[in-house]
Order: C-alpha cells, then structure tokens, then sequence
C-alpha cells in the first residue's frame, strides 16, 4: 500500500486528545520540578518548585481520574477495551508480529500504554501520599499529616516508577520518529485527531 493509498479517518476525540496532553505535560512539570528542587535543595527556589511539582501531580491525578471514566464512557476510540489485544500480544510471546494497522490504538503499542498508565497511576497514589507526609498538603494530609514512616515506604516506588516512565517516555519518542522516518503520520493523531489508513481500516468511531 502506497502512501497515496491512505486517507485521513477522524478517530480520536477531542476530550481523549485533551487529557492526553493534560498527562504529558504534567509529566514534564513533574520531571523537571523534581530535578531542579534537588539541584537548588536549601536554595531559595526549592520551595517554589516543590510547589509546582504538587500543583503538577494533582494536574496528572484528576487527569488520570479523568481518563480511566471516559475509558469506560467515552467513544470506542477511548474505551480501554481499544487498547486490549491479547491475540496480538501472544503473539509476540511466539515472536510473531503481526500487522496491527487499524482504527484506534496500535495493538502491540497498547501493552505499554496500558503499563505506563499503571506505572502513572502508582505514582500519583504515592506522591499524594508524600505530599501529606513531607507537605501537609493534598486529599490526604487528613490522614497522614505526621506520619514520618511512610516516607520511606513511599518515595522507593515513587522514584522506581519515575525511571520507569522515563523509559517508556524515551520508548515512546523513538517510535513516533522511527514511523516519521518510514513517512507515516503517526505523531500528529494526538493533535488533529486523524490517523492515515487504508479504506479498510477507514471506519469511524466518534
């Protein structure tokens, strides 16, 4: 199939392309805020970016809140069961890849997207849980407020799922720049929504 062969289908929809630039740039503010509160540590800017590194965490907890209701309520292009392909991943276990192109969510790409948000989910949980140990601050400060053991209960799956989501981050760009340089239009779906397929792959799911 020739690239004239493809024709623009609308798949996404505007709230999933919403909340999924919510996540990836709070994960941004939260990776860089992190780094550079523990390279100023006891300098007049750690605070301020502590700070922005809660407002950054709450931004991905309702966004990832946000995402798993439209998951189950929102349009087939949204629902979680687009990124569920069990077929497909037994294969992989037989190194076997088939081909994957359709409407929706690649379905051997889906795996790690459905890792990365598990991986996601666990560090909102724990950093609302440090917020209220180290801050005093967020949902939980009710509770936790004080209690000095947790800290360290938390913050070690907390900075394990921060290099995990780095990996899956740097995962995540060398594919979208390996299918640019094969001429496929991948990266711009998250923008307009569209993705490039063949006629039989064309049916709308909005």
């Amino acid at each position: 199939m020739t690239h004239a062969d493809l024709t623009p289908h609308r798949v996404y929809d505007p709230l999933l392309r919403l909340l999924h630039w919510t996540i990836a740039l709070s994960v941004v503010v939260l990776a860089a805020t992190s780094q550079l509160a523990e390279a100023f540590e006891h300098g007049p800017e750690e605070t301020a970016l502590w700070n922005i590194h809660l407002i950054g965490g709450y931004s991905l907890a309702t966004a990832l809140l946000a995402r798993l209701l439209w998951g189950l309520v929102g349009p087939h292009s949204a629902r979680w069961s687009d990124l569920w392909h069990p077929a497909t991943w037994r294969g992989l276990l037989r190194l076997h890849v088939p081909s994957t192109q359709r409407a929706g969510h690649d379905a051997v790409a889906s795996l790690a997207y459905l890792a990365a948000y598990a991986v996601m989910a666990m560090m909102a949980a724990s950093g609302l849980g440090l917020a209220a140990v180290e801050f005093e601050a967020g949902p939980l400060a009710a509770w936790l407020a004080g209690a000095e053991w947790l800290e360290d209960v938390l913050k070690a799956p907390h900075e394990v799922g921060f290099a995990l989501l780095l990996g899956f981050i740097g995962l995540h760009l060398a594919a979208l720049v390996f299918h640019q340089l094969r001429g496929e239009r991948v990266a711009q779906s998250m923008v307009t929504g569209k993705q490039y397929l063949g006629t039989e792959h064309g049916a709308r799911h909005d």
